[in-house]
């Protein structure tokens, strides 16, 4: 039996962030992935997660937590499809070091990826966000940086995790507004802001004081923004503007929806995907693709272009008297019986 608790060790802690070189986000959602398998073996096998060994974690057990997470955790297609390929990576570090794992290994790999709907991206319209936008008191300290948040938010189509770790460095308030952004796959991108939203980021600086954190916003305790607080945020604001705005309520509005409201408007305005893809921070085209899906203007300028085939038009006519009937209940009424009941036979019935 093959101790696991030194192969994960090194997994998590010198595998991927330095033979691979992901990100803190990445090797926090592997470690996530790996916390939850390994608590579900554990179950398993009666076992202490410290306990486990490589051969506790064969293909059964893993098609067993794929399983568990979809009907036990409510989990999707696509996360269980993440947790997986956090697996895979963990038996593909696990192949070269362990060679009498070969074969349990390959079945492992020979699970497939399960495929799902995709379903067209979740956005607000322009009369949503700005309901949204000024549902914060802008009268209050808070206020003033909950504004600022949703603002850049929107207007920068950024992820959560990109905003709450914006540096106050990375922000350039002189000459033509525009902020840094460090983002997912280790890319940089600079984007420019509008008037607004600069004056929105202006006012939260001038009432933002001395705070431990070198982050752009903080929360009440003075450290930095939190995804946790930051959607905490947006749900009370977007409860707030549902008053305002009847469209917004009972809706779960997440930060990734502000993201996809900025790329479907920008893709509005400049019909050119390959803009909207630089803005976001696509790695891959194919990606911001999804958005032509959602915006019908694509769609009415391809019908507008064709001309439809011209074709024989006519006029239906009742063939028998009977449709003909059916079709006029003035005339039944007139008669006074049911033209569907066929008369009675004269004479002896044979």
């Amino acid at each position: 039996m093959t101790p696991l608790a030194p192969l994960i060790t090194a997994f998590l802690r010198e595998h991927l962030p330095g033979a691979l070189g992901r990100s803190r986000h990445t090797c926090e959602a592997y470690a996530h992935a790996s916390k939850l398998w390994l608590v579900f073996a554990a179950e398993q096998h009666g076992l202490r997660p410290s306990q486990l060994c490589l051969e506790h974690l064969d293909a059964a057990l893993v098609l067993n937590f794929l399983a568990h997470i979809e009907q036990r955790r409510g989990n999707g297609a696509a996360t269980r499809n993440a947790r997986l390929t956090a697996i895979k990576t963990f038996m593909r570090y696990v192949e070269l070091r362990v060679p009498a794992a070969l074969e349990q290994i390959r079945q492992v790999h020979a699970i497939p990826s399960k495929r799902h709907d995709q379903m067209l991206v979740r956005h607000l319209t322009m009369e949503e966000v700005r309901a949204v936008l000024n549902a914060p008191d802008p009268s209050t300290r808070l206020g003033i940086r909950d504004r600022a948040m949703l603002h850049l938010c929107f207007a920068g189509g950024l992820r959560v995790s990109e905003l709450v770790a914006l540096p106050l460095a990375q922000v350039c308030l002189q000459g033509t507004p525009s902020i840094r952004v460090h983002g997912k796959g280790r890319r940089e991108r600079c984007l420019p802001l509008w008037k607004d939203t600069a004056a929105d980021l202006r006012a939260w600086l001038a009432v933002r004081g001395q705070v431990r954190c070198p982050e752009l916003f903080a929360n009440a305790e003075g450290t930095a923004m939190t995804r946790a607080g930051f959607e905490y945020v947006l749900d009370k604001h977007t409860r707030a503007a549902a008053a305002r705005c009847p469209a917004l309520a009972g809706r779960l509005v997440t930060p990734h929806q502000l993201r996809h409201s900025c790329a479907v408007v920008m893709l509005q305005a400049t019909r050119d995907i390959r803009k909207v893809a630089l803005w976001l921070g696509h790695a891959d085209i194919r990606t911001t693709e999804a958005y032509l899906r959602v915006d019908p203007s694509e769609k009415l300028e391809a019908i507008e272009a064709v001309l439809p085939p011209g074709l024989r038009r006519g006029r239906f006519k009742a063939p028998d008297a009977l449709i003909a009937a059916l079709l006029n209940p003035a005339a039944q009424t007139s008669t006074g019986r049911s033209p569907t009941r066929p008369t009675s036979r004269q004479g002896p019935v044979p």
